[in-house]
């Protein structure tokens, strides 16, 4: 099988194809880890937070549109997709272990290389094995009309790590809605953070502080947790 990073747009079905966007997003987030990996320690967080924007709507959407159609298409498919939860789930459980690691500290420059490499680690599993089989499973229409499905779910996921939530439907289904309203004003309160006076910091600090402490309630939720496997459960 011909990995994606080697097939050109056509050979991918066109732009609207699922592997198309797929491939586009692996590209953005190769650019975003090598500036991560050139950024000190004062600047990581910004570089991080576009990471996180793109990574997590771009991994709900694989959960939730293209894993379960390689399930039900392939013999192997329950085997391939779990891998990837699996990564999926460590990448969830090292941002949320970041959060709370000061920025001097040696433990979570280690986290930050684990993470980058975990991060590595899945686009090559997808674009050299998972991805390429579902592009032998499927007629071009299919690639697009996954594509276009992947692409609306995308764009209402969550933003943030919830290592709780389920890494299959029915849960992460569930979830999607309080958490991705949630993620995106949180979003929004950092990027003020960020670019506002330092006199506004505390009360800005205090507004993100308690949206992540309600996305944390509602990731606890028993619902939310419907349909994962044993091996991408936290607790």
């Amino acid at each position: 099988m011909k990995s994606l990073a080697e097939q050109s747009v056509t050979e991918l079905g066109g732009r609207l194809s699922v592997l198309t966007r797929q491939k586009r997003d692996h590209v953005k987030l190769d650019r975003l880890l090598q500036q991560l990996e050139a950024a000190g320690p004062e600047q990581q967080d910004a570089v991080l937070r576009r990471i996180y924007r793109l990574v997590f709507p771009h991994a709900f959407a694989e959960e939730s549109v293209l894993w379960p159609t390689l399930r039900r298409t392939l013999p192997d498919g329950p085997h391939l997709t779990l891998q990837i939860e699996q990564e999926h789930q460590e990448v969830n459980e090292l941002v949320t272990s970041l959060e709370q690691l000061p920025v001097q500290s040696p433990e979570r420059q280690a986290t930050l290389r684990r993470l980058v490499e975990v991060l590595r680690e899945d686009v090559r599993d997808e674009e050299d094995q998972l991805l390429p089989r579902l592009q032998a499973a499927a007629s071009t229409s299919q690639l697009r009309r996954l594509g276009l499905a992947w692409e609306l779910v995308r764009r209402i996921a969550p933003t943030r790590a919830h290592p709780v939530v389920a890494r299959r439907p029915p849960g992460n289904v569930i979830a999607a809605a309080p958490l991705s309203i949630v993620d995106r004003l949180r979003d929004a309160v950092d990027y003020r953070l960020q670019h506002s006076p330092t006199r506004d910091h505390r009360v800005l600090q205090g507004v993100s502080l308690k949206l992540r402490m309600v996305a944390h309630r509602i990731e606890h939720l028993p619902m939310m947790t419907r349909g994962e496997d044993p091996s991408t459960h936290r607790v």
